[in-house]
């Protein structure tokens, strides 16, 4: 249902993310807010690699919720606050995508929402 599309007239990505990802065939969508790294407990973790932890577990928890999981992702918008380590915050999407590439968006921002809060991330999903 969902193929990566990767024109040959163009340079490839520029880190482990799909330039572009066609979707067919897909009944059910799911867009979420940009999901912020507090915990069910309402704790936010201090460093930026348990803050993404965090926050791929909210979306999972979404996901789910959906009746959809990993798979179904195909695009990701992630906000990391200016001076944060990325590789972290990249390993952690990696390891919650089980390695699949999607279409992926970084933006480095001077601040987010709470001060507390290092990074932030929306994603679309569909499923059949």
């Amino acid at each position: 249902m969902h193929r990566e599309i990767r024109p040959d007239s163009i340079a490839p990505p520029a880190a482990n993310y799909a330039h572009a990802i066609l979707t067919e065939g897909a009944a059910r969508w799911l867009h979420t807010s940009g999901v912020v790294p507090i915990a069910a407990d309402g704790t936010v973790p201090d460093g930026i690699a348990d803050q993404a932890r965090t926050v791929w577990s909210n979306i999972g928890a979404m996901l789910v919720s959906a009746g959809m999981g990993p798979p179904d992702v195909v695009s990701v918008t992630t906000y990391v606050v200016v001076g944060e380590e990325l590789p972290p915050v990249m390993a952690e999407r990696d390891a919650f995508l089980g390695g699949r590439r999607v279409a992926s968006t970084l933006v480095t921002v001077p601040a987010l929402a709470r001060p507390e809060w290092r990074m932030e991330i929306a994603v679309v999903a569909a499923a059949s």
